[in-house]
């Protein structure tokens, strides 16, 4: 019996009650790219951050679109007019894209880019009739009350 390590995936899922059910019907999965890196903390029961480290990246040059519960992220690094010459080049200039599926009522409730950092706030709106409610215990509405005789 084969073992399989699906940890990688919890890195790009977002608030899924359901990701273990999730994970047992993934049948492949596809290498995974390490740039940019980041991060996904929960900052509260129903907030979510998602943290890019993007140095050198300006605003006109990153894209954050949610399409069917895919939150999607682009960078394309625009060509840099001056001449250099490096000795050491260790700073990525590239273009990316990259793919966060998100939960169920889950959005995007805003984004900043602030000293190479971009972050962008999710939180989970759950509708009410979903939301677990307590039914208290007593009389059925209607019930026929027994006669004495």
């Amino acid at each position: 019996m084969r073992h399989y390590d699906f940890s990688p995936l919890y890195r790009s899922t977002v608030a899924f009650d359901r990701l273990a059910q999730l994970l047992d019907s993934v049948s492949g999965m596809e290498p995974e790219a390490t740039y940019p890196p980041y991060n996904i903390e929960r900052l509260g029961e129903n907030q979510y951050r998602i943290s890019m480290a993007l140095a050198g990246f300006v605003e006109d040059e990153l894209k954050i679109e949610v399409k069917e519960q895919t939150l999607t992220v682009k960078g394309e690094k625009k060509p840099d007019q001056t001449e250099r010459h490096y000795l050491h080049r260790g700073i990525a200039a590239r273009s990316f894209e990259r793919r966060f599926q998100l939960a169920d009522h889950v959005e995007v409730s805003g984004a900043r880019l602030k000293d190479g950092l971009l972050d962008i706030d999710l939180v989970r709106n759950v509708p009410e009739r979903l939301k677990p409610r307590s039914i208290p215990i007593g009389t059925v509405a209607g019930q026929i009350e027994a006669h004495t005789s």
